[in-house]
């Protein structure tokens, strides 16, 4: 990976059993047995709180840490890099948060193989030298098909970061048989260019997960989210909200950043 610049992840290959044809003059009848499912996409995820200095800590971010995870990526075997940075809540008031970087693995063991690395940990011990204003680490698995990330400076992007809920079980059902429903019947109007959704599984540091669920939606420009956030179709996913996510929600908007 160059260092600054957003990797797409590598495609997954599909494996196809053969069968051995049958005497003749018999005809094989051997149907092939489809492949299995590949294992969900894993991440290791950055959650920055606002720097004392966002000015010192661009400059160290691009000139020293940002080129030190390209530096370590063969060694620690990530596939893909998602650099963000929040610009506002989804009402308009100053982000929450300060920035999210996200490192993308072919399967949590490629994830958790790669944390253990020496690599990893120089990464990691660089966080103390420009992160001053405190930070979430945390790993996860995508929910929903994995699919190459975007690229570009100008892509925008909505997203949702979930609390821990009251009851788990009945979050779950309530998201899949009714939220992303909603979700998908407004994806015309709202017009984002896809949807990435994620569950935390824990810290880094093996300690329960701070936060339960992310949910991105991406927008070519900025000017497509603020449309499309505008929408009625919208406003019905974000009426939704309050039906499940009983432990509270943080909504971002933001855009993906490959260079200064």
């Amino acid at each position: 990976m160059r260092p600054v610049r957003l990797l797409s992840a590598v495609a997954l290959l599909a494996l196809a059993a053969c069968s051995k044809p049958a005497d003749k003059p018999a005809a094989d009848t051997t149907a092939a047995q489809p492949a299995p499912p590949p294992p969900p996409m894993a991440f290791v995820t950055v959650i920055y709180n606002t720097p004392k200095s966002a000015q010192a800590f661009e400059k160290y971010y691009w000139d020293t840490h940002v080129p030190l995870v390209g530096q370590k990526q063969a060694e620690i075997g990530f596939v893909a890099a998602e650099l963000t940075k929040f610009d506002a809540t989804l009402d308009g008031k100053a982000p929450t948060y300060y920035r999210q970087a996200v490192l993308w693995f072919n399967s949590m063991a490629d994830l958790e193989k790669g944390i253990a690395t020496p690599g990893f940990k120089a990464v990691g011990d660089d966080l103390a030298n420009f992160a001053t204003g405190g930070l979430s680490a945390l790993v996860g698995e995508q929910t929903n098909d994995a699919s190459a990330l975007l690229s570009g400076d100008t892509t925008a992007f909505v997203t949702v970061i979930y609390n821990h809920p009251k009851d788990a079980a009945a979050f779950e059902s309530y998201y899949t048989a009714t939220h992303l429903p909603i979700v998908g019947a407004g994806a015309a109007e709202i017009a984002f260019t896809r949807a990435e959704l994620v569950k935390f599984s824990k810290n880094l540091d093996g300690t329960p997960a701070g936060f339960y669920r992310q949910a991105k939606l991406y927008f070519p420009t900025a000017a497509a989210l603020k449309t499309g956030t505008g929408t009625a179709a919208f406003k019905a996913v974000g009426d939704d909200l309050g039906k499940f996510a009983d432990g509270g929600l943080t909504a971002l908007v933001g855009h993906l950043t490959s260079k200064p």
